[in-house]
This record gives structure tokens, sequence and C-alpha cells, in this order.
């Protein structure tokens, strides 16, 4: 059953899930699609080789989160990366994520795809790969965020300096994550600690 916004935020403002503990994201389905993801085409008509069928329309399934966005922002026939939230191109093509088996047949437009369902409340086989994939590139460990933070250090800026690194911005918004000032500075704080041991 689709369930509306908002879900229950902690204090930092990351979304809580009592079975997945570990998955934080903090952008909701409807802030990524409102602030500009995929250059507006990730719900475009598509022919999923994994179901083996042309998909259409498959976001009127969210009309919850979606019926006042601009349906350019959801599922237009041609990328415009001024539709992004940073104004830049992130990401690969479907057809790659399909070669590289990164793409369930439960979910054939992808991790968003997923990620909407699983906020709406649907459980599925597919979840434990998903949330550590999202551990892996947006978590607290996760490799992009970390490496945007590296950059927002090396340049002695503030951690919403949009012009450090506004691609792995973009990327991890698209992961339905937004870097904090509190997990930059916690970030900071955990190799400061490291480095005074050494």
């Amino acid at each position: 059953m689709m369930r509306g916004e908002p879900l229950k935020r902690n204090s930092d403002g990351k979304f809580q899930f009592d079975d997945f503990p570990l998955f934080k994201p903090n952008l909701s389905p409807k802030e990524m699609f409102e602030q500009g993801c995929f250059g507006g085409t990730y719900w475009k008509p598509i022919y999923s080789k994994l179901v083996g069928t042309n998909l259409s329309n498959q976001h009127s399934e969210f009309q919850v989160y979606f019926s006042d966005i601009d349906e350019k922002m959801l599922s237009s026939s041609v990328f415009d990366k001024m539709k992004n939230k940073y104004q830049v191109k992130s990401g690969t093509t479907l057809e790659l994520w399909e070669a590289k088996d990164w793409i369930h047949p439960v979910d054939p437009y992808g991790w968003v795809q997923w990620y909407c369902r699983f906020f709406s409340g649907r459980r599925c086989e597919d979840d434990e790969r998903q949330i550590k994939r999202w551990c892996n590139f947006a978590g607290s460990k996760g490799r992009f965020r970390r490496q945007l933070i590296t950059k927002i250090i090396n340049k002695n800026t503030t951690f919403n300096d949009n012009s450090v690194s506004p691609v792995i911005r973009q990327g991890l918004h698209q992961w339905a994550y937004c870097l904090t000032e509190n997990d930059f500075e916690n970030e900071k704080l955990r190799r400061w600690e490291i480095h005074s041991k050494m």
C-alpha cells in the first residue's frame, strides 16, 4: 500500500526504517524529483531486457509523490542537465546497468524504482542488495560521500559549497542523499581521531 509523505525522520533529517537501520537516506522520492535528477528522463518509456517488454508510465504508481511535479522533470525523452539540482550530468545508462547486473527484474527501472517502492512500504527479495549498494555509495562509509568530504576539506571550504564536485553531489542526490553539516563534521572528527592516534 502506498503511504503518503512524510515518513518518520530522525533529528538529523534522515529517514528511519526499523527493519533496515543502516539505511538512512535523507531525501524522499518526491524531494529527489522536485529538486531535479536524471535530467528529467528517469521515468521515460524504455525497453527492458530483463522483463522482455516495453515499459512506460511506471511512475503513475507513485502519484501520491509526483502528482504536483511537472512531467518534464519525470519522463522527458530528452536528457537536460539543467533540470538536475546541480545542473551537471551524473550517472550512466540503463543499458550499462542491465549489462552489469545492477538491476533486478522486480524493479526494471533500477534503484530509484526500488527506492520508491521500499519508501512506500513494499519489502522484497532485493532489499538487502539494494541497501548494501546504497551504504557503499552514500552511507556513512560510502565511497562517494567520503570522496566529496575529502574534496571539501582539501579546498578548505564549507560542506554546502556546491562548487565542490557538483557531479558527485548530483550522484549522491540520485541515491537519495545530500551531504549535511552534521555528517561532514562527524567524518572530519573521525579522521582527526584516527590521525591523532598515529
